[in-house]
């Protein structure tokens, strides 16, 4: 065997394990979806998964194109650092949207809170 056979191996085998799991995190994702019965329970499975599954996905990509080029290859970590920041935010702003709607709806949810700690007529 040639060293260049077995360097591919050493590469493909954690690029495969990182994708694999990858997609184990979207199925556990789909799985905490079906599951659970509210919302607002619903929201945090698919925004875990996403985002470590991106992780591991940027991870494999890293390692893969590293060896490839023989340099180290960085530029797949804007990736999960942009959904580490987009996704909470987003998922902020779901849970608020429909927060309100339940309000506007007349249903029974937790009070809103004011600003800064002060009430809202108060000086």
């Amino acid at each position: 065997m040639n060293s260049v056979s077995e360097l591919s191996l050493w590469i493909e085998i954690p690029v495969a394990v990182l994708l694999v799991v990858s997609s184990l995190f979207a199925l556990f994702g789909a799985i905490g979806m079906l599951r659970l019965k509210d919302f607002f329970q619903r929201m945090h499975p698919p925004a875990l998964a996403s985002t470590l599954g991106a992780w591991c996905v940027a991870l494999a990509s890293i390692v893969y194109f590293s060896a490839l080029k023989s340099t180290p290859v960085l530029h797949a970590w804007l990736i999960p650092i942009l959904l580490a920041i987009t996704v909470p935010v987003t998922t902020l702003l779901l849970a608020r949207t429909s927060l309100f709607r339940k309000r506007m709806a007349g249903e029974d949810v937790p009070a809103e809170v004011s600003s800064g700690g002060r009430s809202e007529g108060g000086s």
